[in-house]
């Protein structure tokens, strides 16, 4: 590919600083071409920082920029809705971080934008682009750990002091649910290759954070009698395992979503009471995930992960706070 893809940056968020920018940086496929914020000191600083070329004063000017190619959006959770439309009308691709909208209703609005527009409108689970993942469902769909019996995964950090953190106002999206519980849920969808029955979770929605959850448990049940367990949080021991259980084996991934170090890709296979440590070559699945986006935009074809797949995570998200809420079983 001759010409690199031209990335903007629509806000200054943690994320976009820490991983997604030094992540395109070394995309052989993609550059930075631009960051904008609403404050105009802080976008520059942060393009210096990070060696952007061009820093805007407000996201409007960002989409007016008729060399950009690809937007990405890191901002909160209820502006994801608005921000991914106008960078559709404006004829940019979009990568828009998890959980895609407040609600799948939303999602939907998001995707239909994108498709009218002719665009491409992908969701930011970078964990899906780790080679070890395709691995795993090969493995299961070989029979290798006999049939399936259930899924259990956890994503849980403890940062309940900042009191500034959008996490923790509900009105914008916050809690641990819309954060990190979806990441387990996603991945046992696409492990199992299905969408749930129903699910039922209990959360702490805490008073002191605007009440939202800032600690969820759930059952999320499959067809064919398989489950995922669950549990997620901002006021806990970090963690993020997951482990698959089979009739005849377990594949066990201590670290399933933050792989920041070589060793952090490798996982566990035990069958016939042996348990044999799988090494992975260690990816930046950020890097990874900008260009399965860009191998799909030049190449005129279909995303890895179609949009579709997030209104269908969000539907289940909908369903688990709403059984929060209200103490119940929701059927999906």
């Amino acid at each position: 590919m001759s010409k690199k893809l031209k990335w903007g940056i629509l806000g200054c968020a943690s994320i976009a600083k820490r991983a997604v920018i030094p992540g395109l940086h070394l995309s052989e496929l993609n550059e930075v071409a631009a960051i904008a914020s609403r404050n105009g000191d802080k976008a520059k600083q942060t393009a210096e920082e990070l060696n952007i070329p061009t820093a805007y004063d407000s996201y409007e000017a960002l989409l007016a920029d008729s060399s950009i190619d690809v937007i990405y959006i890191p901002l909160p959770n209820h502006l994801h809705k608005e921000w991914a439309i106008r960078a559709a009308e404006a004829g940019k691709h979009i990568l828009c971080e998890k959980p895609l909208a407040l609600n799948a209703h939303e999602a939907a609005e998001m995707v239909e934008a994108a498709d009218q527009a002719g665009v491409l409108l992908s969701e930011a689970f970078m964990y899906r682009y780790h080679p070890r993942y395709e691995q795993i469902k090969e493995l299961i769909a070989s029979g290798a750990i006999g049939q399936l019996r259930g899924i259990r995964s956890a994503f849980t950090f403890n940062n309940p002091g900042d009191s500034a953190n959008v996490r923790f106002r509900k009105e914008w999206g916050g809690g641990s649910i819309y954060d990190v519980g979806c990441y387990p849920i996603s991945v046992a969808r696409l492990l199992l290759g299905k969408e749930p029955e129903a699910v039922t979770v209990n959360a702490f929605f805490s008073p002191e954070h605007d009440d939202v959850d800032m600690m969820a448990s759930g059952l999320i049940e499959f067809e064919g009698n398989v489950a995922l367990t669950f549990d997620c949080g901002m006021w806990a021991a970090f963690r993020n395992p997951l482990e698959i259980l089979g009739t005849d084996g377990i594949i066990e991934v201590p670290s399933a979503f933050v792989t920041n170090s070589p060793e952090s890709g490798h996982y566990y296979v035990t069958t016939e009471g042996e348990r044999r440590l799988v090494e992975v070559s260690s990816v930046n699945t950020y890097t990874e995930q900008a260009d399965s986006i860009a191998r799909s935009i030049t190449g005129g074809t279909s995303l890895q992960f179609p949009t579709s797949d997030a209104i269908r995570n969000m539907k289940v998200i909908d369903a688990c706070l709403l059984s929060a809420r209200e103490h119940a079983r929701v059927k999906i």
